[in-house]
């Protein structure tokens, strides 16, 4: 259940400014927002559940999450928002999937066109690269001294995981979508605390840019990160390993 993890290429670049966290906080408390219009009790709404760990994994305050919560009763209760997946490609044939929360799908869909097609890629239909990707839950546990391997495997199949994939200073933990909740729960009653809490879309393959390719690409993930209406994106690019921040 062990080998090498590509997911820190996968990722987009961790927040290096205040700025940068703010933008990715604004969007966590939308998310947050929206599953507790579901009910605001996280012990009674998996799906807020999951959002709530998703935001702590961030380092989002707890502040912030209550207040977004809270929001789900007030200036949001009248808004709509639809979950919206696109599909494309970048340059050098790479596989892109960006999954939106809009309340206005005409404008996120001209965006998502605009940017790809800004960096030399363009939109996709539905399906069209989503079958490069597996859809897992994600928990990225920190390696220490006293989580030792044999301890972290034996107690993720003791917590109903699919698979363990062990990197040089952590613990990738994969489930199954539909045991994401239960698996996550099951860990974080061990006193298991994430860097990483989400569902997501692992590729089957990647591809290898050149540089020149390379920073048209980042330059495209930079500007689906900057829109409002973007939440996650996910692609099969290797990124440099030097460029990601842990």
């Amino acid at each position: 259940m062990s080998g090498h993890s590509k997911w820190a290429n996968i990722k987009n670049k961790k927040a290096k400014t205040d700025a940068v966290k703010g933008k990715i906080f604004t969007k966590l408390g939308r998310e947050l927002a929206v599953a507790a219009k579901a009910g605001s009790d996280p012990n009674t709404n998996s799906r807020l559940a999951d959002v709530v760990a998703k935001a702590k994994a961030a380092n989002m305050p707890n502040d912030n999450i209550k207040r977004s919560i809270a929001k789900a009763a007030g200036e949001l209760g009248n808004v709509n928002y639809e979950e919206l997946t696109y599909e494309g490609y970048g340059i050098g044939g790479s596989a892109v999937i960006v999954k939106t929360l809009t309340d206005n799908k005409n404008r996120t869909a001209g965006d998502v066109r605009h940017i790809f097609e800004k960096y030399a890629g363009n939109l996709g239909t539905s399906g069209s690269v989503s079958y490069m990707f597996d859809t897992k839950g994600v928990l990225v546990v920190e390696r220490t001294v006293s989580l030792d391997e044999d301890t972290m495997t034996e107690m993720a199949i003791d917590c109903g995981a699919d698979d363990i994939i062990v990197c040089d200073d952590s613990y990738e933990i994969r489930t199954a979508p539909s045991d994401f909740s239960a698996v996550r729960k099951a860990l974080e009653q061990k006193g298991l605390t994430f860097v990483e809490s989400q569902i997501s879309m692992i590729p089957n393959n990647f591809v290898d840019l050149d540089e020149k390719q390379t920073e048209t690409f980042e330059k495209m993930l930079d500007a689906f990160e900057d829109n409002d209406d973007v939440q996650e994106v996910f692609h099969n690019v290797n990124l440099p390993e030097e460029e990601i921040e842990e």
